[in-house]
């Protein structure tokens, strides 16, 4: 049976309420909220872990083995560091990314007093008729960069009076643009263009009043930014996770800008080779445009979940990101080639059946013998 069709308008929707709502690691507390009232409208069923991350049922043909797919909600940001005497804030990344994608941004700091004050992130050297070629000689460092805060503040006392606190959270603006030919540009697609497409696949399936083959979990996780990601939230009864982030458009990278791509290794490993055959053999059954990619400077969900202890099967698919961490920019096109991927998978048999028969890409898959002599597989 053909897979259900995406809504490519729902996807536009729903990244774009995502990429308004301001959401660094650590303060994710309102993106989880309206992630779940999306699927509340969608009526999937979900609950919350202690720490914030979702995870949302769509129950299956078969009950095991289960198979889930995670995205995260949280992004890269900032901190204040220090209350300076010049009556600017010192800052640190939350994440990784570098200071070069800072300079000039427009920023909101939060208050511990829940107040909210706009700024701009400059460079310590940021007036060239002051400095002239200095501006263009100073390294580029979070040390030399310093947050302008639009109040009337020239010293420590003002800011500290304002309410300024170091550990205050810092929101980057995303400067978001949909285009008419299909190209988004905005801080943050990663990930919440992935997550996206996940909430757009199980639409798909639901309004098609299609049942996934098996009970499978829709996975938001809150930090994935600082390493964390899938670690906390995965059930014991899991089988197989695909990760959806982000693949990098650059030189010598084989990303598909606008089709989806099939990571086969990262900076953790390769990616479970079983796994990874199946969703490329879904993308020729579906003739969808797709490639592989290796990524040597880059971790997933998928990473802290196996770091987490879990044994699972991991792959990771993505949708093409150009200037990945800095000024992001994707296609309409790769984000629906990636939504049909994840429906395709969702409705696809495991790659271990319960009836021992062995399928897809597991046919080469050694058995076992277990002490009470029932064959079962590693």
């Amino acid at each position: 049976m053909k897979n259900p069709s995406i809504d490519t308008d729902y996807i536009r929707d729903v990244l774009g309420r995502l990429l308004a709502i301001r959401s660094p690691s650590g303060k994710t507390d309102t993106i989880v909220r309206h992630t779940c009232q999306e699927l509340d409208e969608l009526d999937i069923p979900y609950e919350l872990t202690r720490r914030g991350a979702i995870r949302a049922y769509l129950s299956g043909e078969q009950k095991h083995p289960r198979r889930a797919v995670v995205a995260h909600l949280d992004t890269l940001g900032a901190m204040v560091k220090q209350l300076k005497h010049n009556g600017r804030l010192a800052c640190v990344p939350i994440g990784y990314w570098s200071a070069r994608f800072a300079e000039g941004a427009r920023v909101t700091i939060f208050t511990e007093e829940g107040q909210e004050f706009r700024g701009t992130v400059l460079p310590l050297k940021a007036s060239g008729h002051t400095y002239n070629e200095e501006i263009d000689t100073q390294p580029v460092k979070w040390d030399n960069v310093e947050i302008r805060v639009d109040e009337p503040c020239s010293n420590l006392d003002h800011l500290w009076d304002l309410g300024f606190r170091v550990g205050d959270f810092i929101a980057i603006d995303t400067g978001t643009e949909f285009l008419d030919n299909g190209f988004v540009n905005s801080r943050y697609l990663d990930d919440k263009a992935g997550v996206a497409c996940m909430l757009a696949a199980a639409k798909a399936l639901c309004d098609a009043g299609r049942v996934p083959a098996l009970d499978s979990n829709l996975l938001f996780t809150i930090s994935e930014e600082v390493g964390v990601g899938a670690s906390h939230v995965l059930h014991g009864d899991i089988a197989e996770m695909v990760a959806v982030d982000n693949g990098t458009v650059a030189p010598n990278q084989n990303t598909c800008e606008f089709g989806v791509t099939i990571a086969m290794k990262d900076s953790s490993g390769p990616f479970d080779r079983h796994l990874t055959q199946h969703l490329i053999d879904l993308c020729k059954r579906d003739q969808l445009e797709f490639s592989r990619d290796i990524f040597n400077y880059y971790r997933s969900d998928a990473a802290a979940a196996l770091e987490a202890g879990n044994d699972i099967r991991t792959a990771l698919v993505c949708f093409g990101l150009d200037a990945s961490h800095g000024y992001e920019r994707i296609h309409m096109r790769s984000l629906n080639n990636v939504a049909q991927l994840l429906s395709g998978y969702l409705l696809s048999p495991p790659l271990f059946a319960r009836d021992e028969t062995v399928i897809g890409a597991e046919k080469d898959f050694p058995l076992i013998r277990t002490n009470n002599e029932q064959q079962t597989r590693r």
